[in-house]
């Protein structure tokens, strides 16, 4: 009998899923999440907003309130924004859409690592730029390859993941004149950057703009994203979503946190604060390296590799993220800004283990 499995895409074969590794700790800064968890206000006031909901029907088609509530947050208009179920989804239908055989995607590398994963299962190319030695985003080698040969669109995560660097308006805005295909920009963690590319929407109509509640806005949990662009490209990217993709639950306490975000800016400046701190704390650690973010996380090399680093931290109840098979990364571990106290167990369990590891020759 012939192996089903033969049925399947070979480039989907010859991939891995993207997944993470079931480990537990106490201290969880691997995933860059929110440390402070989502203000009683507004759980309260969605919660009084969901008993009067009937259950057992769908949501809103189209969830008009929350689309209204999210262009004004995000200072765009309600007929160029779309909701999804995080904005992994909104990556998905957005890359659904426009990449077919033959689509050629550029991303500059290392970065989100599900942007290739996608591209591969609809049958795309990506071609891969890389960022700079202090891993920035490197625009004149991204004009030449666009200059040179076909490519479709282009992916920028900015604060980029895993690197935690930023591209600026000004680069976005004349590569957006220049380049004819779509322009993505992932902002997942803008918050922390104090800067966006919704300012240049009305200017480059190729552009698309991502975000997601599930870092600065402490929803991870109830996966929501959104997609700001122009009108045309929305309506078009919206085929590429299910029916009903985003539950009421999750509608209505986005819906309050527009509302109220002034009851979160506290945690998002308190993460800007300890990030500042962290990094001096960790800069005086005998042989570790920083790299500066914008984001709420950051890239450290060390004397230890960062697999057995990961299991030394890991054994002292620290969960931390191995980014050594990135590329340019083979020698770093990617840590999330924690609550300060999550922050100074991290410095010292660093310094233990960088102390114990080098004086054993490890």
């Amino acid at each position: 009998m012939p192996n089903p499995v033969d049925k399947i895409k070979p480039a989907v074969r010859a991939i891995k899923a993207y997944t993470l590794p079931p480990y537990r700790a106490s201290i969880k800064i691997n995933q860059n999440e929110n440390p402070w968890d989502l203000p009683d206000e507004i759980k309260e006031e969605a919660s009084r907003r969901l008993a009067h909901r009937h259950w057992s029907r769908y949501p809103d088609f189209v969830p008009t309130s929350l689309l209204e509530r999210l262009a004004a947050f995000a200072g765009w208009k309600p007929e160029g924004t779309l909701a999804g179920n995080g904005s992994n989804e909104l990556i998905q239908a957005t890359l659904m859409v426009c990449i077919g055989p033959g689509s050629r995607v550029l991303l500059s590398e290392p970065t989100f690592t599900l942007y290739r994963q996608i591209v591969t299962v609809m049958g795309g190319e990506t071609v891969a730029v890389s960022l700079t030695p202090d891993f920035q985003f490197d625009f004149e080698a991204i004009r030449r390859r666009i200059n040179g040969e076909r490519i479709d669109l282009i992916i920028f995560c900015s604060p980029n993941n895993p690197t935690g660097s930023s591209a600026r308006a000004d680069q976005i805005r004349q590569l957006g004149q220049e380049f004819d295909g779509l322009i993505v920009i992932d902002e997942a963690y803008h918050e922390f950057s104090d800067q966006s590319m919704v300012s240049l929407l009305n200017e480059l109509p190729n552009l698309i703009v991502l975000r997601t509640f599930s870092k600065a806005m402490a929803m991870a949990g109830l996966r929501v994203g959104y997609l700001l662009s122009s009108p045309d490209l929305v309506r078009e990217v919206h085929k590429g979503t299910l029916p009903y993709n985003l539950n009421f639950f999750s509608q209505t306490v986005a819906e309050v946190a527009c509302e109220r975000y002034e009851l979160l800016e506290a945690s998002v400046d308190a993460i800007k604060a300890e990030r500042t701190r962290l990094y001096g704390e960790l800069t005086t650690i005998k042989g570790v390296e920083v790299v500066p973010s914008t984001a709420n996380f950051m890239l450290l090399r060390t004397p230890v590799a960062p697999r057995l680093l990961f299991e030394d931290l890991l054994a002292r109840d620290i969960l931390v993220r191995d980014v050594s098979s990135y590329p340019m990364l083979s020698e770093y571990i990617r840590v999330s800004v924690g609550l300060p106290n999550e922050n100074d167990q991290l410095i010292a369990a660093l310094a233990e283990v960088i102390q114990s590891r080098t004086t054993a020759g490890v």
